[in-house]
């Protein structure tokens, strides 16, 4: 995509200012890195706090219409989570599926008491909005809240960061929500993020967005931080990333994100996909998600076929890479079951040469979610 074709988020001034390497990402011009590197920004998230840009991704809000069902109970009809049971305040991982129990998106979600609000993956944002118009948009008032940015601030010392201007951010816990006034402008907090790393989501008028991120980057715990970050903080907190770990051909059960459906929506279905979602939960699938460490320094990457001891395919890599943590390689795929379980050898198939692996547990560094 030529450059003039893509969208700006409002930081992209900032980005600029800050010496930010930028490339073409969901449409948008994004900073993949600034000049103290991908290792130092990684690092500098675990052990202090580093502030996102993820004003690309999409922001909705979903309201009840006169006489119509509550938000929740429309949205139940296009997601596999438990959302009518979501207290307000409260966020929820869901997952958008397919009749055929495919993953059309993953997104966050939160009930703010009169309305939901719903973050979605960037690439997936027309689609998705798209979807719930031609599903629900008869029952319920969708929004896009395009205006508004969208900043995270990851790290164990985020809440130290942000709590000079909130000082009640620190009562929120993880997947907890709350509306705040910070530096006058009305912000949707939320205390989650996409780094396996405490920390905050903040919504904020676009407008406002730049004076913002200018004063938290003014306090000595925070450093501003890319993509190319982002994506190794993920993978090695074993989540997936839209497109990659899951698509419209993976389905939750496969995914190993079983665990984000209810049980009464396991029980009662009533989504997308539900028939064929319940019996792989009864049955099992052929193939599951798994977390890989391989031998050495070599890293695997997406696509690199997976091989049994013996030298038959086994499966594919879907995310893989350095791990600063770990400072070490690291990657996720899919495998056929019989080798799925934590302790397997497996050999990946990296130029041409088989390169020793094992199975390991998801996720590959501890999470440190404010509970």
């Amino acid at each position: 995509m030529a450059e003039s074709a893509l969208s700006r988020t409002p930081l992209h001034k900032l980005h600029l200012e800050l010496g930010a390497k930028m490339v073409p990402f969901a449409g948008y011009d994004m900073p993949v890195q600034y000049p103290s590197g991908i290792l130092a920004e990684h690092l500098q998230t675990r052990s202090q706090a580093g502030l996102f840009d993820v004003s690309h991704m999409g922001q909705l809000r979903l309201t009840a219409k006169s006489g119509g069902p509550t938000p929740a109970v429309a949205l139940e009809r296009v997601v596999t989570s438990d959302i009518a049971g979501l207290a307000p305040g409260r966020m929820r991982y869901a997952l958008f599926t397919n009749g055929a129990g495919g993953i059309l998106d993953d997104l966050m979600v939160t009930n703010t008491g009169d309305h939901l609000i719903l973050v979605v993956n960037a690439a997936c944002k027309e689609a998705d909005e798209a979807h719930l118009r031609a599903h629900i948009g008869a029952e319920v008032v969708i929004e896009n809240l395009a205006a508004r940015a969208l900043l995270a601030l990851q790290g164990p010392a985020a809440e130290a960061a942000l709590a000079r201007l909130v000082p009640a951010c620190r009562a929120l816990r993880f997947m907890q929500s709350a509306f705040w006034s910070i530096e006058g402008a009305r912000c949707f907090v939320t205390r989650s993020g996409y780094t396996g790393e405490d920390g905050f989501e903040i919504s904020v008028p676009g407008e406002a967005a730049d004076g913002l991120a200018r004063r938290l980057l003014g306090m000595p715990e925070v450093k501003p931080v890319g993509l190319g970050a982002r994506d190794s903080l993920r993978l090695e907190a074993g989540l997936c990333l839209y497109g990659h770990d899951i698509d419209e051909t993976t389905t939750p059960i496969e995914a190993g994100l079983a665990w984000s459906i209810g049980e009464r929506r396991r029980r009662e279905g009533g989504f997308p996909g539900a028939a064929v979602i319940q019996r792989q939960l009864r049955e099992g699938t052929q193939r599951r998600r798994i977390g890989i460490l391989p031998e050495g320094r070599q890293p695997a990457r997406e696509h690199t076929e997976i091989q049994n001891p013996a030298g038959g395919k086994v499966g594919e890599i879907t995310s893989g890479g350095f791990g600063p943590s770990l400072n070490g390689p690291l990657a996720m795929g899919y495998a056929e079951t019989a080798v799925a379980a934590p302790g397997h050898a497996l050999n990946l198939i990296v130029r041409g040469k088989p390169l020793p692996a094992k199975v390991v547990a998801l996720p590959f560094v501890k999470t440190n979610y404010k509970r």
